[in-house]
């Protein structure tokens, strides 16, 4: 029985590449549109993308076009063909701005535009695209049920391009260990920073970094310019400490702003 049953699945497999090859070379439209749609219920988004390719410019006008294109668009989005996806999606919605899909199609677009996002630690031109591309859709369908994934997936590119920035900044601030004209770099990294993202979830940690490297800064600085830039240290300690009292940087730090103060007195005694 089981070798019965097991011969009988592959005459059924058989049929079906059978069938579907028969399709891929067959000159009628129908029969195509009618075997990809089969093949695209069933989850087949390959198979069905190939034979929706041969048909698309014949069904351009036609009344079924409209099914056609999402059907397309779509199977690109479920294969994670990303780039095709985004752009037949926008393409589809501009065709079809009617369209009862056109609202769906629009934010899966954009959505197909954040999967393309790489990880924040890499060039962040597509996540930049991709803020864009759902701000495009929010404006565009303000009362959409999609607006909260939209939103969602905005938060999480902008976190990207927030650590982007902070890593970025500490990085100087890393470089500058072995070069110390690096501090002066790392410090108007962290003052763009603290400008750019004022309400960003590392402002304890960029304001602490800005301090080391002003401190660092200051304390290894040329004779002559070494009381502004010490000065300017304790500046950074005061807004750090003003902001984040019980940080857990807090000792660290304290200790710098002594060793600040007591190279600041050096100066006053002398005058």
């Amino acid at each position: 029985m089981k070798n019965i049953g097991y011969t009988l699945l592959i005459t059924i497999l058989l049929s079906s590449c059978s069938e579907y090859q028969k399709a891929l070379k067959s000159e009628d439209i129908a029969t195509k549109f009618k075997l990809g749609t089969e093949l695209y219920d069933a989850g087949k988004y390959s198979k069905a993308n190939k034979l929706f390719a041969q048909i698309v410019p014949q069904y351009r006008g036609k009344p079924q076009a409209e099914k056609l294109m999402f059907m397309y668009s779509n199977s690109f989005y479920n294969m994670r063909d990303y780039y095709l996806a985004g752009y037949q999606f926008e393409r589809f919605e501009s065709q079809y701005p009617k369209s009862e899909k056109a609202e769906e199609a629009l934010f899966l677009s954009a959505k197909s535009f954040y999967m393309l996002s790489p990880v924040y630690s890499k060039e962040q031109k597509e996540t930049v695209t991709a803020i864009e591309k759902l701000q495009m859709f929010i404006n565009k369908y303000p009362e959409s049920e999609y607006l909260p994934q939209a939103n969602k997936l905005i938060q999480e590119l902008d976190y990207k391009l927030e650590r982007k920035a902070f890593e970025i900044a500490k990085l100087y601030n890393s470089i500058a260990n072995f070069e110390s004209a690096d501090y002066e770099a790392s410090i108007k990294a962290f003052d763009n920073f603290l400008l750019d993202y004022p309400g960003t979830s590392f402002r304890e940690e960029a304001m602490y970094y800005r301090f080391d490297s002003a401190y660092k800064l200051g304390i290894n600085s040329v004779e002559y310019k070494r009381e502004d830039r010490l000065n300017t240290a304790i500046k950074f300690y005061n807004s750090f400490h003003k902001a984040y009292p019980e940080s857990k940087f807090s000792s660290e730090a304290a200790k710098m702003n002594s060793e600040l103060q007591t190279a600041v007195q050096q100066y006053t005694k002398k005058s």
